[in-house]
């Protein structure tokens, strides 16, 4: 009779392998996270201004920790990394002045802080500071920018908002301005051409989205491409985009930390 192969005994330490449905019920794990860090914690979001260059740039994408600066929750309050806006911090944060736009920009101000300007520089709470990230990139002499807020907000001074024109002083004391409480100070790091709190008021606290924590994708984009509204001008970029995504791509910006 021919002889029957003996079965092998299995080997304690050779680990099973995974089945089709255990694999599936896996990805479907880490796209259920995945979806979920999207959908509460992270935002992408992406720079359509000048006026936190050379920080930011025109084109550059972003991923912004939206949980950091929220009110922090009972049952997420142990794992999240939460804690207050501080001077320094850039933040994104819906316009005070025009509704369903996000803008981003440096804190200046935490409430209680004195601001004022000087040919340019910053005081507060009479100290000079030492800012290596402002450019200055517009010679045009404007009094009420760069001596703020020495001057009454008004339209010469490109001051459109007429809110602010109207409470500006009552937060003024002496040669400062005074951030209110639950409010914010905000201006850009390309100081000169930077539409700001010094145009628009403070930023109020439940208006912050987030702050931007690294660059995903950085693309050279036309400083007016924001403002292309229509579907024929989308159309036409995005195929800018195929044709030219890897010589207009600036890949030495990918991965960037946003400091």
């Amino acid at each position: 009779m021919p002889k029957v192969p003996k079965k092998k005994d299995t080997d304690p330490d050779e680990k099973p392998r995974e089945t089709k449905v255990e694999f599936l019920a896996s990805l479907a794990e880490v796209l259920v996270v995945a979806l979920f860090i999207m959908a509460f914690v992270l935002q992408t979001f992406e720079i359509p201004s000048s006026s936190m260059e050379d920080t930011l740039l025109i084109g550059d994408h972003l991923f912004v920790n939206r949980e950091q600066f929220a009110p922090p929750t009972r049952w997420m309050g142990p794992v999240m990394p939460y804690r207050d806006i501080r001077r320094g911090d850039i933040v994104v944060f819906l316009s005070p002045e025009e509704q369903g736009l996000f803008v981003v920009k440096r804190i200046m101000g935490v409430p209680g802080d004195r601001i004022h300007l000087h040919d340019g520089v910053v005081f507060r709470n009479g100290q000079k500071l030492e800012e290596a990230y402002v450019r200055h990139k517009d010679d045009a002499p404007n009094p009420y920018r760069d001596n703020f807020p020495a001057l009454p907000p008004s339209e010469m001074f490109g001051v459109r908002n007429e809110k602010w024109q109207q409470e500006f002083r009552s937060h003024v004391e002496g040669e400062d301005i005074v951030v209110p409480p639950s409010s914010y100070f905000a201006m850009g790091d390309n100081r000169d051409v930077s539409y700001d709190s010094r145009y628009w008021g403070f930023i109020p606290r439940e208006n912050v989205i987030g702050r931007p924590m690294f660059i995903y994708w950085s693309f050279t984009t036309p400083p007016n491409q924001y403002q292309m509204r229509s579907m024929g001008d989308r159309l036409g970029f995005l195929a800018h985009i195929i044709i030219h995504f890897f010589d207009e791509t600036r890949w030495s910006r990918t991965l960037k930390v946003v400091r």
